[in-house]
């Protein structure tokens, strides 16, 4: 969505990463003027998926520039709604999924019955309105809430690489070899 935007020319988030600069934008955006509808409302199941609403606020973005008579990748007028609308979205799907598997949880005893924890780490856990979100839910359900310091939620895919690098150095868990890993591309 900041690609998409153009965040990176826009003058308060030429430097920032994109979900930074959706944050950013956000704070004083007003949410309710855009509505974005949840993805996957009719699975009743624990999975994320954020393709559905990429693609409305793709069209939402290609209807406003119509609109303001602008061409891609100039700045919308109303950037910072856009951001609001999306941001909240976001965070009530991460809700709306997250309480189903605290639920399911509960349910089938997968959690213990006191002191049950939710952790959240990696990009999204540095997006403090979505943290804020994650903390009101787990307040609501008894839960710990656990996040790293925002200067440690990076992409989790250099987590996991940095986390293979520690494993490396410390000499636990390497394969040695790749004899009988299968890959699956999806």
């Amino acid at each position: 969505v900041a690609r998409r935007l153009s965040l990176r020319k826009h003058p308060e988030c030429h430097s920032m990463a994109g979900g930074k600069a959706i944050e950013h934008l956000a704070r004083t955006g007003n949410q309710d003027l855009l509505t974005f509808p949840l993805p996957m409302q009719q699975y009743r199941n624990c999975d994320f998926s954020f393709s559905g609403l990429k693609n409305l606020v793709d069209n939402a973005i290609v209807q406003k520039e119509k609109e303001e008579g602008i061409q891609e990748g100039e700045i919308l007028s109303c950037v910072k709604d856009v951001a609001a609308a999306v941001q909240h979205a976001v965070a009530v799907h991460l809700i709306q999924r997250t309480y189903r598997a605290m639920l399911f949880c509960i349910k089938n005893s997968i959690l213990p019955s006191k002191n049950a924890t939710l952790v959240v780490s990696g990009g999204v856990a540095s997006n403090q309105y979505i943290r804020k979100a994650l903390q009101n839910l787990a307040n609501a359900n008894g839960f710990a809430l656990l996040c790293p310091p925002p200067r440690l939620c990076t992409d989790n895919g250099v987590m996991i690489a940095w986390n293979g690098i520690e494993r490396l150095r410390a000499g636990l868990g390497v394969l040695h070899s790749t004899a009988g890993i299968r890959y699956e591309p999806r």
